[in-house]
């Protein structure tokens, strides 16, 4: 799968790093709707691109 930071990013929505406890990072994502709507899209785009992991095929 892709990165899902990344395609937020790229959609235009905004990612903070709230906090980091350890190795373990907090993030929040915010942005308009229609940004919500073009991530929804490239994500949707992105996972019919490349098939499941676990796929077979013979």
């Amino acid at each position: 799968m892709p990165d899902i930071i990344e395609l937020a990013r790229a959609a235009g929505l905004t990612v903070v790093l709230d906090g980091r406890i350890g190795r373990q990072e907090y993030q929040s994502v915010s942005g308009p709707v229609s940004a919500l709507y073009r991530f929804a899209e490239a994500y949707y785009r992105a996972a019919i691109e490349r098939p499941p992991e676990d796929a077979k095929y013979d």
